[in-house]
């Protein structure tokens, strides 16, 4: 990471959330902690829209990003990220979209690919969603979005990014959108099936309670 940001002149905190893991998970990622990587844990699992709210929210940088523990984006993603912030005072928030760049989905296997676009339209139909790819694993805030946008979330299932994207349209801030592709891939356990309609029960639950929010 010093490479990444130190060798920028940026000065940068990396938040490692350990979700209720019962494994070696928080030992293991103790003996990384430093001044610059900090280690939030709980004991009862939250689910990944927990874990990303409570990290953002404990984050002091005037620039957060959160990203997936597997780094599938890599990190050079988020000084580019940083230099959109920086070109475009405005906006707000800066999230990663595999729709804008030529090899997005060039490491997904075919089920891969039918599930992500499954997910993009039910966001995009039923969700209102207005970006090319509310579900990229990497999204960027200023400091004053962040705090505004997580201190309203509640969803801790994967619908959280449309919750993130439906709160930042109520609050009428701007978005921007930069080209992200896969550089650490895995295969995904997560059943598309399942998934969406899960996203379906989500989104209309996220609808309704952002809707009512002043």
């Amino acid at each position: 990471m010093d490479g990444t940001f130190k060798n920028n002149n940026i000065d940068y905190e990396a938040i490692f959330v350990n979700d209720g893991s019962v494994d070696n998970t928080l030992k293991i990622a103790n003996e990384f902690a430093d001044e610059n990587i900090k280690i939030v844990s709980y004991e009862k699992n939250k689910g990944k829209g927990g874990a990303v709210r409570t990290g953002m929210l404990a984050a002091i940088g005037d620039i957060v990003f959160f990203t997936d523990c597997d780094l599938a984006y890599g990190l050079e993603v988020v000084k580019q990220g940083y230099d959109i912030f920086e070109k475009n005072p405005d906006a707000d928030l800066v999230i990663g979209s595999r729709k804008l760049h030529k090899d997005g989905y060039a490491a997904y296997t075919l089920l891969r690919k039918i599930m992500s676009h499954i997910f993009y339209m039910v966001v995009k139909v039923y969700g209102g969603i207005k970006q090319s790819d509310s579900q990229s694993g990497i999204k960027g805030f200023r400091k004053e979005a962040a705090k505004k946008i997580f201190s309203l979330c509640e969803t801790n299932s994967m619908g959280f990014d449309v919750e993130v994207l439906l709160i930042a349209y109520k609050l009428d801030l701007k978005i921007a959108e930069m080209p992200v592709k896969i550089v650490n891939h895995r295969e995904s356990k997560v059943s598309a099936i399942k998934t969406s309609l899960q996203m379906l029960r989500d989104i209309s639950v996220i609808k309704k309670r952002v809707k009512k929010l002043k």
